[in-house]
This record gives C-alpha cells, sequence and structure tokens, in this order.
C-alpha cells in the first residue's frame, strides 16, 4: 500500500503532463501573399483559469526570432522583430477558451517558413507549423513574330509570359491535339525586390498549318492558374496562297492565248481555203475559156 501510495502522485503528475498539450495543424498552411492569416495554435486551459499565468510566445523556429509575446495579461512587443511589427495580434476575447493563435495581417514572401508556439499556464508546452507562402501569377500571355510565310517544316519561336507569382511556376506547353511539347522549350524565372516571379518560357516548333499552341501555368501550391492560345496559319506545302494565285493567274493567261491564237488560225485557214477556193474557180473558168476558142487554120 505504501509502495502504491507513492506511485499514485506521480502517475497523477505524468498525466497533467500528457493532458497539456499544444496543437497546430499538421499540414503545412498555405498564405496568400499580401492576404491575413491565422496560424491556429490550441491548448487545454483548465479550470479555473487564471489569466495572469499565461504565457504565450510565437517565435520563428529556425532563428528564433520573437514575432509575438503575451505575459502578465498583456501583449509584450518590445522585442518583436521588426518585420512583424503592427501586423500580429492575438484573440484576447478566447484566450480562456485555450485559443492562443496569431493573426498574422499582409503577408510577406520572407514570412515563409516554420513558427512555433509556446505556451504556459500551470504546465509548459510548444508546437511548430510551417507556413508555405503562395500568390497568383498573372494570366499568360502568348506572343511571337510569327511570319504569314510559314511553311510546313518551318521554325517558328513562341514565348508565354506571366509575372507577380510565387512559388516558382512550371510551364507546360501542349499542341492543338493536347500533347505535352518537352523539347526545345527554354523557362525562366527572375524574382522581383518582393520575392514575386516572372517566369519566361520560349517555344521553338516546326509548324504545320493552322496549327495551334498552349502555354499553361502550374503553379506548385495553387495548381493550375491559366493558359493562352496562338494559331499559326501555314502555307499549304504544295500550293502556297500567293504560289496557286499566281498560278490561276498565268493558266488563264495562257489560256486566253490559246483561244486567240485559235481563233487566228481558224481564221487563216478559212481565208487560205477560201483563197484556194477562188484560185480554183479561176484555172476553171480560164481552162473553160482555153476550150471554147476555135482553133486556126
Amino acid at each position: 500500500m505504501a509502495i502504491l501510495a507513492l506511485l499514485v502522485p506521480t502517475l497523477l503528475v505524468v498525466r497533467v503532463h500528457a493532458v497539456f498539450e499544444v496543437q497546430v495543424p499538421e499540414l503545412p498552411v498555405v498564405a496568400l501573399y499580401g492576404k491575413d492569416i491565422v496560424l491556429n495554435c490550441t491548448f487545454p486551459p483548465g479550470t479555473p483559469f487564471n489569466l495572469s499565468r499565461l504565457s504565450i510566445f510565437w517565435q520563428l523556429t529556425d532563428t528564433r526570432q520573437n514575432v509575438h509575446a503575451f505575459w502578465g495579461e498583456r501583449d509584450q512587443l518590445v522585442d518583436q522583430g521588426e518585420s512583424f511589427a503592427n501586423r500580429t495580434s492575438l484573440f484576447h476575447s478566447k484566450l480562456d477558451a485555450g485559443d492562443a493563435s496569431l493573426l498574422l495581417r499582409r503577408v510577406q514572401i520572407a514570412d515563409e517558413g516554420s513558427f512555433t508556439c509556446f505556451v504556459s499556464v500551470e504546465e509548459y508546452n510548444s508546437a511548430a507549423l510551417l507556413v508555405q507562402v503562395a500568390a497568383p501569377y498573372s494570366k499568360p500571355e502568348v506572343t511571337g513574330e510569327v511570319d504569314a510565310n510559314l511553311r510546313p517544316g518551318d521554325e517558328a519561336s513562341l514565348a508565354c509570359e506571366a509575372f507577380g507569382g510565387y512559388p516558382q511556376a512550371s510551364v507546360v506547353w501542349r499542341d492543338g491535339r493536347g500533347h505535352n511539347l518537352t523539347e526545345n522549350v527554354t523557362t525562366s524565372a527572375v524574382a522581383n525586390k518582393e520575392g514575386l516571379y516572372r517566369v519566361y518560357s520560349v517555344l521553338r516548333v516546326a509548324v504545320e498549318p493552322n496549327s495551334t499552341y498552349s502555354c499553361w501555368l502550374v503553379n506548385p501550391l495553387l495548381g493550375e492558374e491559366g493558359h493562352a492560345s496562338v494559331t499559326i496559319t501555314a502555307q499549304n506545302a504544295g500550293f502556297p496562297p500567293v504560289a496557286l494565285w499566281v498560278t490561276v493567274g498565268l493558266a488563264v493567261c495562257l489560256l486566253g492565248l490559246l483561244i486567240a491564237l485559235a481563233v487566228v488560225c481558224h481564221r487563216k485557214i478559212k481565208e487560205s481555203e477560201e483563197a484556194e477556193a477562188a484560185e480554183g474557180k479561176e484555172n476553171e473558168e480560164d481552162e473553160s475559156k482555153t476550150a471554147m476558142t476555135p482553133l486556126k487554120s
């Protein structure tokens, strides 16, 4: 019994420690650039709850930079990191319900990373959550100097551009049949001072008559964001439009010449026949006159 009496307090202490658990989302939290995000953190407040004994610390996990602090029944922001000034707050009305969540305003690219929530009441514990920042890109635009005289098999260059997004997006080119074009594609990404990317992709392809090419933008956090297409009208390999009209024109001219030549020939033949007929008639008349002339003795 004496041993049992010693074990019971120990078991109770272990149980208290096990019950006091700080909970945060297990999966990464996706925060939109420029928007507000709530980083959820909860704890068992206990009964009765004494606010004066509550301490809450939010820090960057890797650098230990102070994000927000609360103790003595009020916020303590003297040591707060400069980048978080005027951007954080707790939900004071929910503290007695065990809610230590942090409101982070106007999310920046630099906010991406791990945040640790420390909570102390009668007991102490902490938990970390991962924040991933995402920014939607502008609608992709496809441009390119496409020569109207392109023939099937000629090479054309098309460029696809989108900007203002994060993280770096991938660009997928497809033809009119939906086939993924992976060869002869060059894609680059450059970040501005805010950390937002401009994605630029160039496709070099051997064109086909009336061929359509589409540029699809895929954000690894937000999924497929949009696409743009362009259609290249290449000339027919056998008879390009210009050559076809030239051929038709030449054929018409040649036909006209043949008709004119036929008419002239017909007239010449007819005139020749008429001349031969007249000459034959004259010969007959001469012969007739000769036959009727009496012979002199």
